[in-house]
């Protein structure tokens, strides 16, 4: 049996007292997978990532990483408990190069382990190591998509999750970003990824979970969902005619 890296259990949470965005959502994800949540605009899919990285106050249910409880811990706590988080916007220091993004990220590491840590981002990034000195602000969207990703593998972490990696991107650099996801998986990193594209994400992942107003309201192999009728019905209502009719999405 694979082994649970994370495991959330009913998870309740929310930004007001008495006002739940996230209403008993439950997901697992195993070693070595790439679990996607999708759902239609508003349904706490991001709320529900932030509530387990310890941006959005929890008030029910549990999240464990590795066995042992983080539920609500203060998210500085995170990147020591092996869990790194790339948020939607604000995932870089534009006014810094490249590679000082990465020394920042690196400041949990011991102080020798940095140079090295960095030049394994730059193998798995070749493109950042052609840019270490270019402000990060200056590149492009899936470039600073790149450095996100690497300043949260700095830390090498048991768990990354990213919300909304393709938010903004053109057709280009989101099949960049996800070309990006699937090497970082091949290089041992469990990935659980929160995302508005439903195909590019079920491409890439091995099992992803179907959100409706704060609750999984399905899940299945990430290779079958998109023709599912279930989720056509619940997230992808625009196109349950048109598959019942044999259209192509």
């Amino acid at each position: 049996m694979a082994r649970s890296v994370l495991e959330v259990s009913d998870l309740v949470a929310g930004y007001e007292p008495g006002v739940p965005i996230v209403r008993g959502a439950s997901i697992r994800v195993d070693e070595g997978e790439i679990v996607v949540v999708l759902g239609p605009n508003g349904a706490g899919k991001s709320s529900f990532i932030k509530a387990i990285a310890g941006l959005v106050p929890v008030t029910g249910g549990s999240v464990t990483l590795d066995g042992n409880a983080i539920t609500a811990l203060p998210a500085h706590q995170m990147v020591r408990r092996g869990l790194a988080f790339v948020p939607q916007t604000e995932n870089v220091f534009p006014l810094m190069t490249v590679e000082d993004n990465l020394k920042v990220s690196g400041g949990v590491l011991a102080k020798a382990d940095v140079p090295g840590r960095i030049a394994e981002m730059y193998r798995l990034f070749p493109d950042l190591e052609a840019r270490r000195r270019t402000p990060a602000g200056n590149l492009s969207g899936g470039q600073r998509q790149m450095v996100a990703v690497a300043r949260a593998l700095m830390v090498r972490p048991r768990l990354l999750m990213l919300d909304e990696p393709s938010a903004g991107l053109s057709p280009k650099f989101v099949s960049m970003v996800f070309r990006m996801l699937a090497d970082v998986r091949k290089a041992g990193v469990t990935i659980l990824l929160v995302e508005q594209n439903a195909k590019a994400a079920l491409a890439i992942g091995d099992r992803a979970y179907v959100l409706i107003e704060g609750r999984q309201a399905h899940e299945g192999p990430a290779a079958s969902l998109w023709q599912d009728p279930v989720v056509a019905e619940l997230y992808l209502g625009q196109r349950n005619h048109a598959t019942a009719r044999g259209e192509q999405p």
